[in-house]
């Protein structure tokens, strides 16, 4: 069993900075657990803990049933893989593959095994005899986690192993990693600040804020029920459209709009002031027909943006912008400017996304209907920022 156990962990630096605030997570024997926030909320740290190269100021750590929250990091037997890949310039692939294991004293020919091994596992078979500046930066990072593997450790730690790819390159090795977990069923933490990388890889995602646990779930609960604004705001692409709302009579009102809850919203539940949010993907153009007895809204659309397999129509609507403390840091992360297209000078207009199917012929300056799928609002406290429970 190689379970990893947080209980109650904390690292405070001199000066009273709070990296990681009283954290509790249970990571189960072969999870690919992701650990996702924005820049500098402790989730890089986490993982250090994890590994012992940070010291614990509260809590413990366990792995594999055995406390280590004192071990050194030699003796916890798990594997990291860098960012920056850590490769030996001076040896070539096979000799950064074994060294681990030599200094491990292991027999020549368990080494030679392991690393013939790894190398056809990763597609390196060929390439054992090249040093590290004659690989790309994607060969480069397969051998980083090909010497992580080779010593057949209890667990992986990932510190954004693919962030310094291009894009084109970073997809394709996503692509390696999930088949890797499947075929491997080794625990694995893997930090990321993309929330796509979270989604596509983990089994469970953790989504940190200052140092703070807000929801440990799956990624489609992650999506589908987010527990408070900076969760909703961070996990999806585009983000979450978020307005102030009012709701009354089984109907909830915002920027001149009016449309009925969906079956499942309880308004006495909910009280009468809410923030109201709307993934991209619920809306559809409504001329496709789609599902006719969903409710509508007519848009004026400000822009077009086309994907090939999706549209983007990004329209105003008239009401204030929401961006709440809660939104600000998750929007800062992900870079959605999409949010911050279209506002009047006064600010009295926000910018909605909708996710539409190819076939719209929605085009720039034109008015069109969209449906809604009333069925998947979200209801948010606007002091709290926390999900309300009437869904």
């Amino acid at each position: 069993m190689s379970e990893i156990v947080l209980d109650r962990v904390t690292k405070e630096y001199p000066g009273g900075v709070v990296a990681v605030d009283d954290v509790s997570l249970e990571i189960g024997d072969g999870e690919f657990m992701v650990l996702v926030g924005p820049s500098g909320c402790g989730k890089s740290t986490l993982l250090r803990m994890i590994a012992g190269l940070e010291e614990i100021t509260v809590g413990d750590v366990s792995i594999g049933g055995r406390v280590v929250t004192n071990v050194p990091p030699k003796d916890r037997d798990i594997a990291m893989v860098f960012q920056n890949y850590a490769l030996y310039p001076q040896m070539s692939v096979r000799q950064n593959l074994a060294f681990g294991l030599k200094l491990r004293k292991l027999r020549k020919d368990e080494i030679e095994r392991r690393v013939s091994a790894v190398a056809k596992i990763l597609g390196l078979s060929d390439l054992l005899e090249r040093k590290p500046g004659a690989l790309s930066g994607g060969q480069r990072q397969r051998v980083a986690m090909g010497r992580a593997m080779v010593r057949e450790p209890q667990a992986f730690l990932m510190d954004e192993p693919l962030s310094n790819l291009d894009a084109k390159l970073r997809v394709q090795m996503r692509g390696e990693l999930a088949r890797l977990r499947t075929r491997l069923g080794t625990t694995t933490v893997y930090v990321t600040h993309d929330q796509v990388e979270a989604m596509t890889l983990g089994d469970r995602v953790a989504v940190l804020r200052a140092g703070v646990l807000q929801q440990v779930d799956t990624p489609q609960e992650l999506f589908k029920h987010p527990v408070n604004l900076f969760v909703a705001a961070f996990m999806g692409s585009p983000s979450m459209n978020l307005v102030h709302a009012d709701v009354r009579d089984a109907s909830v009102s915002f920027g001149g709009y009016t449309l009925p809850l969906g079956p499942e919203a309880n308004a006495e539940r909910l009280g009468s002031r809410v923030i109201l949010g709307i993934r991209p993907s619920d809306f559809e153009d409504a001329a496709l027909g789609r599902d006719p007895h969903l409710p509508t809204v007519d848009v004026d659309v400000d822009v077009v943006e086309e994907l090939g397999t999706e549209v983007h129509l990004i329209f105003g609507v008239a009401a204030p912008p929401f961006l709440s403390e809660h939104v600000t840091a998750a929007l800062d992360e992900v870079d959605d400017e999409a949010q911050l297209l279209v506002h009047d000078e006064r600010g009295q207009r926000s910018s909605f996304t909708a996710r539409v199917d190819p076939a719209t012929r929605a085009r720039a300056g034109e008015r069109i209907k969209l449906s809604v799928d009333n069925r998947a609002f979200h209801f948010f406290d606007p002091d709290s920022g926390e999900a309300l429970a009437g869904r």
